[in-house]
């Protein structure tokens, strides 16, 4: 086991970081509450085909980076720091660890390069050890509903867990194909769009069985949402401790007065914190180790929380212009906010490390 970053690793930090510094800047990224939200499709293209990143998890045979988890997490890292609306989670993790499990060969290629965009279509609050339904499949095509899907405005393909009659499969079924309706969600936090999503007759192509695929896409996405909220608290610790230093109040800055020390010292604990579980979960993954989803349920245990406290006392501690819309805290707190809930909440985590560690009821 290494937690520490590699020089590869920091590498790849330092190009995502240029490249969302250039092209997703707050103010950019707050254009995403607009009316006519601004499309950041260009950026996704640049971070998944001229950086790579959109392979990371594929092998190389298949036209993918054969790097890891650890790398991808570099990434989630980066995306929480800049609040970035590209579908890296939900493209190159969900639905590509999905399809790899289910044996395609077919559409993961054009995924790892970048030429195509996937979402697996299970609501975003699906917790790596929740059943999976499944649409149903008729002599027309796929029929039924699926909520609160995350990444399928951005998406050309759709992944889609099927009820065959063998038991659950994984198809695949273009955006745009007949018989396939989206319905945008207004949702909590915006950089990270949901959908439903109804079919209706709709043609597929069958992959495979999806016995253990979903469940580990979802078990992987879990372990790397931990970085991601990671990069949240870290951008809100540091842009806070900043602001401290300079805000000045009766003469003096405001980081000066013992209360304020002694918030940041806290959060500055539990963000140390933070770093060492979402480090241990991305390598655990990385590795196959027995315990990664040990791993993967204490992070989201821990990372949730740690993720949204640090972003209330970034709004708390700026004072009023934190409750500005012109200040980009509010990204960083709906951010937080809806990572909160993705895959399952805290709760129902500990309550799965709790089952996996054999800590009896009380």
């Amino acid at each position: 086991m290494n937690l520490l970053y590699s020089d590869t690793e920091e590498a790849l930090r330092d190009s995502v970081r240029h490249l969302f510094a250039d092209r997703c800047p707050p103010e950019s990224v707050m254009r995403a509450y607009d009316q006519e939200p601004q499309d950041f499709s260009g950026v996704w293209r640049t971070l998944a085909a001229e950086l790579g990143v959109a392979g990371l998890l594929v092998p190389e045979a298949l036209g993918g980076a054969g790097a890891g988890a650890g790398e991808a997490a570099i990434v989630m890292e980066e995306i929480g720091r800049a609040v970035a609306p590209v579908p890296f989670l939900s493209s190159a993790v969900l639905a590509t660890v999905a399809l790899l499990h289910a044996g395609d060969t077919d559409t993961v290629p054009a995924l790892a390069r970048g030429e195509l965009t996937a979402a697996l279509t299970v609501p975003l609050s699906t917790a790596p050890s929740d059943p999976v339904a499944g649409v149903g499949a008729a002599a027309d095509g796929l029929t039924g509903a699926v909520t609160s899907v995350a990444g399928v405005g951005e998406a050309d393909v759709l992944v889609v867990p099927v009820a065959g009659p063998d038991g659950l499969e994984l198809h695949t079924v273009p955006r745009t194909a007949d018989g396939v309706q989206v319905s945008a969600v207004l949702a909590l936090d915006m950089t990270r769009p949901l959908a439903h999503v109804r079919f209706s007759g709709a043609s597929s192509s069958r992959v495979g069985p999806a016995d253990g695929a979903i469940a580990e896409a979802l078990r992987t996405a879990a372990a790397l949402l931990a970085s991601e909220q990671l990069g949240v608290a870290r951008w809100c610790f540091d842009t806070t401790l900043a602001y401290v230093k300079q805000r000045k109040q009766f003469g003096r800055a405001i980081g000066s007065y013992q209360a304020i020390k002694h918030r940041l010292a806290d959060l500055w604990f539990e963000v140390g914190a933070a770093t060492a579980v979402a480090r241990y979960a991305a390598d655990t993954c990385a590795r196959g180790d027995a315990d990664a989803a040990t791993a993967a349920a204490l992070a989201q245990a821990y990372c949730s929380g740690a993720a949204v406290h640090a972003a209330e006392e970034c709004v708390q501690l700026h004072g009023g212009i934190g409750m500005t819309w012109e200040y980009p805290a509010h990204l960083y707190l709906k951010r937080a906010k809806s990572d909160q809930l993705a895959f399952g909440n805290a709760y129902r985590h500990r309550a799965r490390l709790a089952e996996l560690v054999n800590l009896p009821n009380s």
